[in-house]
C-alpha cells in the first residue's frame, strides 16, 4: 500500500492561506500573500527536498491544483519544477474542470473512496501539498500517514486556518523536529488513534 504524506506552510495562529504570494489567493480580502517567503532558507529547502527527492504523485483540492498549474510548468528547474511537473496529479473537485497540467486526471466520485484506491494501487507514494480542506476530509477519513508540518514564526491574524470548521479528534506522535535559522519548525507527525484525556486534579 502506498503511503500518504502531507506537507503544510502554517503560521503560528493556523493560518494557510496563500504562503507562497500575494497572487495565490486573496479571497476574503486576505492581503499578506508571500508570509512564508522571508523565511526561506537552507534548512527549510532541505526539509522540501528530503519530501520531494524522490519519486511521488500529487493528491491537489482543486484551487491548490489551479495555483500550482499556474505556475510550476512554466518554471524552471532550478526552481524545484521538475519533480512537480513529472508527477501524476490527481485532483479532487466537486465539479468537472479541464486539467491542462500535463498528467493530470481528476479523482471520480467520492474523494475518500477515491483517495483510499490510490492508495492500495501499485505506484510512488502520494504527496499532498497545501490544499487544506482535502486535507481536513483525508486526516478524518484516517487516509494521511504523515503530516509534515513547517510552522512559521508568523501571527497573521487573518485567513484560512488549517482546522478551520473543525477537525476529526485525533492524537499525533511527534516522528521528528527541526529548527531552521530563521525560527521555522519543521515537524513530521503521524496519526496515533483517539485523544486520552485526564486530570491533575487528586
Amino acid at each position: 500500500m502506498r503511503k500518504l504524506i502531507t506537507s503544510t506552510f502554517m503560521s503560528l495562529d493556523g493560518v494557510v492561506q496563500a504562503p507562497g504570494g500575494p497572487e495565490e489567493d486573496a479571497s476574503g480580502g486576505f492581503a499578506l500573500g508571500g508570509w512564508t517567503v522571508p523565511y526561506f532558507d537552507q534548512s527549510v529547502g532541505e526539509f522540501m527536498d528530503d519530501l520531494m527527492g524522490h519519486p511521488f504523485d500529487l493528491v491537489l483540492g482543486r484551487k491548490t491544483y489551479d495555483i500550482f498549474a499556474g505556475y510550476w510548468p512554466g518554471a524552471s528547474e532550478e526552481e524545484g519544477a521538475k519533480p512537480l511537473n513529472d508527477a501524476v496529479k490527481h485532483v479532487a473537485s466537486r465539479s468537472t474542470p479541464e486539467l491542462t497540467w500535463p498528467r493530470s486526471q481528476l479523482i471520480e466520485g467520492d474523494v475518500v473512496e477515491g483517495v483510499r484506491a490510490l492508495k492500495q494501487a501499485d505506484g510512488p507514494e502520494l504527496q499532498v501539498h497545501g490544499s487544506g480542506d482535502l486535507l481536513q476530509t483525508l486526516l478524518g477519513a484516517g487516509l494521511v500517514d504523515e503530516l509534515r508540518l513547517l510552522t512559521f514564526p508568523v501571527v497573521l491574524g487573518s485567513g484560512k486556518r488549517l482546522f478551520e470548521g473543525g477537525a476529526a479528534p485525533t492524537a499525533m506522535e511527534l516522528l521528528s523536529s527541526r529548527l531552521s535559522s530563521t525560527g521555522v519548525v519543521m515537524s513530521v507527525y503521524r496519526a496515533a488513534g483517539a485523544p486520552q484525556t485526564g486530570s491533575f486534579g487528586g
